[in-house]
């Protein structure tokens, strides 16, 4: 698993924190292991660009994906899907340490928190309607578990 985190953002972050992260969530959705991904950490004017040339809104968000290849998880029978470029993320820290403190938690875990959403979007799940956001945020939820108990990472 190929997994580029370019830090644009002039915030110091733990780039390599994030590239485990993001490999953690690839395994555990079962990827294919030649599956490749990039985690963009940008400014805040970057993301505002971004937010408004492909979702049409004005000023800066937090994270965006743009998924590839449409690949989408392996099934519970050892299925690893195919091989392929899953997509990019764009994720602004600023606007993360922002929001982390009414969500209760520091910049980092929302940070990945922020990662593992845009990586279930570049995987197709949506929050529209009340059922995907129920599907989605139970998988992101167990995620973030999982990744939070050293015993279940895998190097």
């Amino acid at each position: 698993m190929t997994v580029d985190v370019l830090n644009e953002s002039g915030v110091e972050v733990d780039v390599a924190d994030l590239t485990s992260l993001c490999r953690f969530v690839m395994r555990r959705m079962r990827l294919h292991p030649q599956t490749e991904m990039t985690l963009r950490l940008v400014d805040t004017d970057t993301i505002a660009v971004l937010n408004e040339q492909w979702m049409g809104k004005q000023g800066p968000t937090d994270v965006l994906s743009f998924p590839m290849d449409e690949l989408t998880p392996g099934d519970g029978d050892g299925d690893r899907g195919e091989a392929g470029y899953l997509g990019d993320i764009a994720l602004c820290p600023q606007i993360a340490e922002q929001q982390a403190p009414a969500a209760g938690h520091e910049r980092d875990d929302e940070m990945a928190l922020l990662t593992v959403h845009g990586m279930l979007h570049l995987l197709g799940y949506d929050h529209a309607e009340p059922q995907e956001h129920a599907e989605m945020f139970g998988i992101q939820g167990r995620l973030l578990l999982e990744w939070a108990d050293p015993a279940l990472r895998e190097p």
